[in-house]
């Protein structure tokens, strides 16, 4: 009796160690709370950063993302003159938290291209003639001032009248400025497709193309990439290329962007794929703008046959 009472306890241990031995080898999956806890943290987004919207007040301050090229597209003006304004040493170097004015301070002169001004006109130099007519002289009575003053006189030669000044012309009107990709750049499409809005109606500052979703967008002509983002309010995803120093070129409501701040692209290549970020559609919004302001793309874009 007494040697089985020892040995019930034995395998009992035994089989608990057995069975402590096994939960802690096994491979089963975690609880639902700790894997559900790791999902809603890997889900977190960061926020969205803030959009450059035009100045009400004339000044901006500078916030994470901003360029000087963005901060003047979306105010409409020439990041030059913003670089002035603010005596800035680059156009590629703004702080965080800096204030920038978006207009001239007092005293400042505006300096315009020279194919907007007025052709100088010139005015001839015209002397009025001057009329001399001879004054009569009393001389005292004398034999001498007699016979001088009785004396027969030569006769008279004749002359000819001086030439009547020739007619002033007007002068020629200024013919009008060739498109300023004149012999520069040659413009192409940006991308295929219809064109929907034009300058100043639907389009706004450009013009709006309609496309399928990842059509191809290329650089109109080489130029530098000075702003690739989604920073500009109303633009979405928006590339803006500069071209032969005063020109931009800008591609929004993007899909996705191929190319990167700084990058230099040539005519012809592909720097993002057609979207509709920030748009009611699939379309790409595209603009042309010298110093700053915007021009129409139709006038300066070839012919599609």
């Amino acid at each position: 009796m007494s040697g089985r009472v020892t040995v019930f306890p034995i395998r009992a241990a035994l089989l608990g160690a057995l069975l402590a031995l096994a939960g802690c080898t096994s491979t089963g999956p975690a609880p639902v709370s700790e894997r559900t806890g790791t999902r809603t943290a890997a889900k977190a987004e960061t926020p969205r950063p803030s959009q450059i919207a035009p100045s009400t007040t004339g000044l901006h301050t500078v916030q994470r993302g901003d360029t000087l090229y963005a901060i003047a597209f979306a105010n409409g003006l020439d990041h030059r003159e913003v670089a002035i304004w603010n005596q800035l040493e680059s156009a590629d170097r703004i702080l965080v938290g800096q204030v920038l004015r978006l207009t001239p301070p007092p005293g400042a002169v505006e300096v315009m291209p020279l194919d907007d001004e007025a052709a100088p006109s010139a005015r001839p130099l015209v002397e009025e003639q001057v009329l001399r007519e001879p004054q009569a002289v009393l001389l005292p009575y004398s034999e001498a001032n007699w016979a001088q003053a009785t004396a027969p006189r030569p006769p008279a030669v004749a002359v000819a009248p001086l030439p009547a000044p020739a007619p002033v012309s007007a002068p020629l009107p200024k013919p009008p400025a060739p498109p300023a990709n004149a012999g520069a750049v040659a413009w192409m499409w940006p991308a295929e497709g219809t064109v929907l809005g034009r300058f100043g109606a639907a389009g706004g500052k450009g013009i709006d193309i309609a496309g399928e979703r990842n059509a191809p967008v290329i650089a109109i002509a080489p130029g530098k990439v000075v702003y690739s983002g989604s920073g500009l309010r109303g633009y979405g995803r928006l590339l803006i290329v500069k071209h032969a120093d005063e020109y931009l070129s800008a591609y929004a409501h993007n899909e996705s962007i191929l190319v990167k701040e700084g990058d230099t692209v040539a005519a012809g290549q592909k720097i993002a794929l057609m979207g509709d970020s920030d748009a009611d559609r699939v379309k790409l919004h595209f603009e042309i703008r010298r110093y700053g302001k915007p021009l129409d793309p139709l006038n300066y874009l070839p012919e599609r046959s």
